[in-house]
C-alpha cells in the first residue's frame, strides 16, 4: 500500500455509509450485510470484499457456501470503544482489496464492534493527550464485545460478542485480525499462534513510518516472542506475568477462530508514539522501578476513588456507564500493583520494558479519572475542578516524561494496513 492522506477518525455511522457506497459502486465484488445489533438497538455491519460477494440471492447463497472456506479472512474493529483507528484502517483495506484482489479470499470487515461504546467515545482528531481524555471511554471488561467471554457465563454475554461469534463460526476465517490501538507508546503484534516471517515486515513498516516497536509490551509481558514486536500468547499455566492470565485471554473471542482451525492476530498502533518503549538497553534496577510505579499506582488510584465518593449515575444512562468503568478500572489496580512488586517481579528488564510498564500505570489511573471528569462535569459537581485540575496534570506528565509525539492519523492506518495484508500473505505462505 502508499501513504493515504491524513484524515480524522470515523464514526460508526460515517463507517455504514461509506461501506454502502462501496457496496453500491462495486456491486460484484462488495456485500454490506448486517450481522446483528447492539444493546442499544444500532446494527453491526460486516462489509466483504472478494469474488464470492454478491447482493443478489443467488451470490448470497454463494457465500454461505463459501462460510467454509479457509481462506475466508475476518477483520474486527472498534472493539475497544477509545481505539477509533481501526474505523479507518478497515475502510482503507477494502479500497485496497477492491484496486488490488487477494486472489482466492475473500475479506470480512465488522465495521465496529462495540458502536455503544463508540457513541461515548468520540475524538475525531484529538491535538493533544487532553483532547484526548475529554471525551474517554472506556467499558469495563465484562461489557467489551471480545473480553466479555473470559468473565461472563455464556448465557450474560452481551448482544455484540454473540454476533462476533456467530460471525467467526459462519466465516470460519483461517485468519481472523483485531484491530487495536494504543494512546501512547508504540506498535506490536499479539498471535494466537505464530505466523512464521511475520516480524520482518512489520518492523520495516515501522521503521520506514517512524513508529517505535513495543519490544516489551505490557500486554505481553513474559510472552514468547519470534520478533521483536511479535508476541505469541503462552499456553494455560505457563506463568507469562502479563496484565491479565492466559488462561483468562484463551475464554476471548480471539481463541473463537481455533474451533476452526484458525489464527487471530491483534494489531496495535500507537496515537502518539514514544522511544522510551523500543529502547534495548538494560534497565539497572527494574525491581526498584517497579516498586516505584506500584507505589505511584496505588496512591493516583486512592486520589480518584476518594473524589469518586461524591458521583451518581442518577437516571443518566451514559453516567451509569461511565461510573462503571471507573469502578472496574479501579478495582483492577491493587492485583497489578501487587504483581509488580511480588515474587515473579524480573531482576533483568529492559528500559523498554519499565517504560511500557510506567505507561500502562499511567494510562490506568489517568482513564478513571478523565471517565470520573465526564460524569462530575456533567452534574456541575463542586470536586469537578479538582479533577479537571488532576486530569490536566497527568496528561502533561504523561506526555513530557514519554516525549510523546503525534502520529498521523493516515500513518496510523498505512501501518496497520500493511501488517494486517502481511500477516495474511505470511500465514498462506505458511500453508503451502
Amino acid at each position: 500500500m502508499t501513504l493515504i492522506r491524513d484524515m480524522c477518525y470515523p464514526t460508526p455511522h460515517e463507517l455504514a455509509l461509506a461501506a454502502r457506497a462501496l457496496a453500491d459502486e462495486h456491486p460484484a465484488l462488495v456485500r454490506l450485510r448486517q450481522a446483528g445489533a447492539s444493546r442499544a438497538g444500532e446494527p453491526l455491519w460486516v462489509l466483504s470484499v472478494g469474488s464470492a460477494t454478491s447482493p443478489s440471492p443467488a451470490a448470497t447463497a454463494a457465500v454461505t457456501a463459501a462460510a467454509a472456506d479457509p481462506r475466508n479472512v475476518l477483520v474486527v474493529a472498534g472493539a475497544h470503544a477509545n481505539e477509533p483507528v481501526g474505523g479507518a484502517t478497515v475502510l482503507a483495506l477494502a479500497r485496497h482489496l477492491i484496486r488490488e484482489p487477494a486472489a482466492g479470499a475473500t475479506w470480512h470487515f465488522l465495521l465496529c464492534a462495540d458502536p455503544d461504546g463508540a457513541a461515548l467515545h468520540r475524538t475525531p482528531r484529538p491535538y493533544s493527550l487532553l483532547e484526548y481524555h475529554r471525551n474517554f471511554f472506556r467499558p469495563p471488561g465484562p461489557e467489551q464485545p471480545e473480553w466479555a467471554p473470559s468473565l461472563l457465563p455464556p448465557d450474560r454475554l452481551p448482544p455484540e460478542t454473540l454476533a462476533l461469534t456467530r460471525l467467526i463460526d459462519e466465516l470460519r476465517p483461517t485468519l481472523q485480525i483485531s484491530l487495536h490501538g494504543t494512546d501512547l507508546g508504540g506498535s506490536w503484534v499479539q498471535l494466537t499462534r505464530d505466523i512464521p516471517g511475520l516480524a520482518e515486515p512489520f518492523g520495516k513498516s515501522a521503521a520506514e513510518l517512524r513508529i517505535p516497536v513495543e519490544t516489551s509490551a505490557s500486554d505481553a509481558s513474559g510472552w514468547p516472542s519470534p520478533g521483536a514486536g511479535i508476541f505469541v500468547m503462552p499456553d494455560p499455566g505457563a506463568g507469562a506475568a502479563g496484565a491479565f492470565q492466559p488462561e483468562d485471554t484463551r475464554l476471548s473471542t480471539w481463541y473463537r477462530a481455533h474451533l476452526h482451525a484458525g489464527t487471530t492476530a491483534i494489531v496495535e498502533v500507537p496515537m502518539w508514539a514514544s522511544d522510551l518503549v523500543d529502547d534495548p538497553a538494560p534497565h539497572p534496577d527494574p525491581r526498584g522501578a517497579l516498586r516505584v510505579l506500584a507505589a505511584r499506582l496505588t496512591a493516583d488510584a486512592a486520589r480518584v476513588a476518594e473524589l469518586r465518593e461524591g458521583a451518581v449515575p442518577g437516571t443518566d444512562p451514559a453516567a451509569a456507564a461511565l461510573l462503571r468503568a471507573v469502578d472496574w478500572t479501579l478495582a483492577l489496580i491493587p492485583a497489578i500493583a501487587v504483581g509488580w512488586t511480588g515474587a515473579g517481579a524480573p531482576a533483568e528488564a529492559t528500559a523498554a520494558y519499565i517504560g511500557s510498564i510506567d505507561a500502562f500505570g499511567r494510562r490506568l489511573s489517568l482513564r478513571a479519572a478523565a471517565m470520573l471528569l465526564r460524569v462530575l462535569s456533567a452534574q456541575g459537581h463542586p470536586a469537578a475542578p479538582a479533577v479537571d485540575r488532576l486530569v490536566t496534570g497527568w496528561c502533561e506528565e504523561f506526555a513530557a516524561r514519554f516525549q510523546a509525539r503525534w502520529v498521523p492519523v493516515a500513518t496510523q492506518v498505512e501501518h496497520q494496513s500493511r501488517v494486517v495484508l502481511a500477516a495474511y500473505e505470511r500465514l498462506v505462505a505458511a500453508a503451502r
